[in-house]
């Protein structure tokens, strides 16, 4: 404990944080689990029901990950991919958003 409270390691902390950029980093973290969380809550919420409503009712499932065949869970593979699809959108906008705003 007697090193936390040496003026040298304090200086060194600080260093280290402005050095690699740590706190904008977090808030770049941050800002990426959110977008992520809004990504998939569109998913799951709103365009797998909107379009996979028939085929739910038909397969007597209530959620796309439930899709499987012999232990094959395929759903999941299926809504990853689109998941991961309108996530690089939503990003790639923002990116060109941003790059467009700032020329």
């Amino acid at each position: 404990m007697e090193t936390t409270s040496n003026p040298s390691f304090r200086a060194e902390f600080i260093t280290f944080i402005q050095t690699y950029n740590i706190f904008w980093a977090a808030i770049g973290l941050l800002i990426a689990k959110k977008v992520a969380d809004f990504t998939k809550s569109i998913i799951e919420d709103l365009v797998v029901p909107m379009f996979f409503a028939p085929v739910f009712k038909k397969l007597k499932i209530t959620k796309l990950e439930d899709l499987s065949y012999k232990w094959i869970l395929y759903g999941k593979v299926l809504a990853t991919t689109i998941d991961f699809l309108i996530t690089a959108i939503i990003v790639f906008l923002v990116v060109y958003f941003v790059w467009v705003t700032l020329k």
